[in-house]
């Protein structure tokens, strides 16, 4: 893991908050299951993308977060781990 000195910084015109809420939402969903965290993650996934402070490479993982979060979890293709 990187020590914090080489984490890159975040955008400043996006606010962390935007950045720990997506997150958040994110987890939850991710340890519950649950419809309303993530469409509150994918909103916020989304308002990140639109913002112009971000990267393109960070606007690609948050759409692509954001498809993956509409789809129904026994839809959603599996990606094994090596």
């Amino acid at each position: 893991m990187n020590s914090p000195s080489r984490l890159p910084s975040l955008p400043s015109a996006v606010p962390a908050s935007l950045w720990a809420g997506a997150l958040s939402e994110l987890l939850n969903h991710g340890e519950t299951g649950c419809r309303q965290s993530a469409r509150r993650a994918a909103d916020l996934l989304t308002r990140l993308a639109e913002s112009p402070a971000v990267d393109r490479e960070v606007r690609d993982l948050c759409e692509r977060a954001c498809e993956r979060l509409s789809q129904p979890v026994s839809e959603r293709p599996h990606v094994s781990r090596p």
